[in-house]
C-alpha cells in the first residue's frame, strides 16, 4: 500500500480481514431465479467469514489472470437422449412460435380430456400467445389439467389457488396439488414443496423433511435448490459426511448457473476454506463475479480483498470503488470509510468517478 496512507488504512491482518468481512453479513440475497419460487429455506451460513489465523504456507496472491476473472466456465452439457416417445405436434408448433397452430391442436386435444393440452392451453392464454391474454380461463384450464393428473398443470393450479385472483383461494387444495405435482418429479414443485414443508414444520424437522425434494429439485437443474442444498449438507447435523463433502460442489453448480448469492457464498467459502482448502483466487474470482452482477455484500468484501492483496494485487483505488458502490447501496462500513478517507484525495476522486461509470452501464 502508498507510504501516504492515514496510519489507520494500513493493510490489516489476514485474521483481521476475515473477521471484518464477517460483519458485513449477507443481507443482499437474490430474488429467486424463477418467479416460482417461494422464500429462502434459511439464512445463509456460508457468508460468515470466520475470524481465523491464516494458515502456514498460505500467503496472499499475486493475482489471478485477466481471462480468469472473466467468469466461471460452464459444465459441459450432457449427451441428449434419443427420445422415442410418442409425438406432440402441438407443442412442437408451439415451439417453433406457431402459436396460432399450436392453439387450434392444444385446444382441440384440451376439449378431448388431454391433460398435457390443456396444460400448454392455459400457458398460452396466460402469456397471450395466439390468443388475448385471459387469466380467468387460463386458470379453467390449469384446473382441468390438475384434475386430470398433469404435473406442470397441478404446479401451475397450486400457484393460482394460493393467489386466490381468478379462483378462490385455497390454500389446502393448493397444498395438496404442490405435494402431489412434487411426487410426480416436477421440479418447480419440488422445490416449493420444500418450502412449504419448512414453513411449516420449525426447526431441524422442517430442513430434514425438505431436503430430499430440495435433492430431487437440485438434480433437475433448479438453482435455488442447489444453493438451498448445498447450505442444508453444510448446517444440518443429522447429513452423513459423503453428503456434507458434496456441499461445496452444489454451491458451485448453483453459482455457475449464475445465481449471484451462491457466487458471493462461493467466495466466502473459498476465502475461508468451507467445505474443502482455502483458495484466495478462487475466492476473489466469485467475489467479482458477483460484484460485478450488483450484489452489495460482495461489492463490500471484494473491498478488503483488494486492500489486503487477497487473491489479486492491491488496489487502493479499485478497493475504494467497490466500497463507495456498496455505500450508495446503503451497506454501512466504519472500517472501508476509514480506509476511503485516508487515502490520497485523486485516489478517492478516481474512484468515485470509476464508480460512476460502472452504474451507468
Amino acid at each position: 500500500m502508498p507510504s501516504n496512507l492515514h496510519p489507520s488504512s494500513r493493510p490489516l491482518t489476514i485474521a483481521a480481514v476475515l473477521s471484518i468481512l464477517a460483519m458485513a453479513g449477507t443481507s443482499a440475497h437474490a430474488q429467486p431465479q424463477s418467479n416460482r419460487a417461494v422464500t429462502r429455506p434459511l439464512e445463509s451460513q456460508a457468508g460468515k467469514i470466520e475470524q481465523d489465523e491464516q494458515p502456514d504456507g498460505i500467503v496472499p496472491s499475486g493475482g489471478v489472470s485477466l481471462y480468469e476473472r472473466m467468469g466461471a466456465t460452464l459444465p459441459p452439457l450432457p449427451p441428449e437422449k434419443k427420445y422415442t416417445g410418442p409425438i406432440d405436434e402441438a407443442y412442437g408448433a408451439y415451439q417453433r412460435g406457431l402459436y396460432v397452430t399450436a392453439l387450434a391442436m392444444a385446444l382441440d386435444r384440451a376439449q378431448k380430456g388431454d391433460a398435457t393440452a390443456q396444460t400448454l392451453v392455459a400457458e398460452m392464454m396466460t402469456r397471450g400467445l395466439g390468443i388475448a391474454r385471459d387469466a380467468k380461463s387460463a386458470a379453467f384450464w390449469y384446473g382441468q389439467a390438475a384434475e386430470h393428473g398433469d404435473p406442470a398443470g397441478m404446479f401451475e393450479y397450486a400457484l393460482v389457488l394460493m393467489r386466490g385472483r381468478d379462483v378462490p383461494q385455497d390454500k389446502k387444495k393448493a397444498d395438496d396439488y404442490m405435494r402431489r405435482a412434487a411426487e410426480a418429479g416436477n421440479s418447480s414443485a419440488e422445490f416449493n414443496w420444500a418450502q412449504i414443508l419448512i414453513s411449516e414444520n420449525p426447526g431441524d424437522r422442517g430442513l430434514e423433511l425438505a431436503l430430499p425434494f430440495y435433492e430431487k429439485s437440485a438434480e433437475q437443474g433448479v438453482a435455488d435448490a442447489q444453493y438451498a442444498v448445498s447450505q442444508l449438507y453444510s448446517s444440518l447435523k443429522s447429513v452423513p459426511p459423503e453428503k456434507k463433502a458434496q456441499a461445496r460442489m452444489w454451491l458451485e453448480r448453483a453459482a455457475k448457473a449464475g445465481y449471484d448469492t451462491a457466487q458471493l457464498d462461493m467466495g466466502i467459502w473459498y476465502v475461508n476454506g468451507v467445505g474443502g482448502e482455502r483458495d484466495y483466487d478462487k475466492g476473489f474470482e466469485w467475489l467479482r463475479i458477483a460484484a460485478l452482477r450488483g450484489n452489495v455484500v460482495a461489492q463490500n468484501k471484494l473491498a478488503y480483498l483488494y486492500i489486503n492483496a487477497l487473491g489479486t494485487r492491491p488496489n487502493p483505488v479499485e478497493a475504494a470503488k467497490w466500497y463507495v458502490l456498496s455505500r450508495r447501496a446503503g451497506l454501512q462500513d466504519a472500517g472501508l470509510e476509514d480506509f476511503f478517507l485516508g487515502i490520497e484525495d485523486d485516489q478517492q476522486k478516481q474512484a468515485i468517478d470509476l464508480a460512476n461509470k460502472f452504474q451507468r452501464k
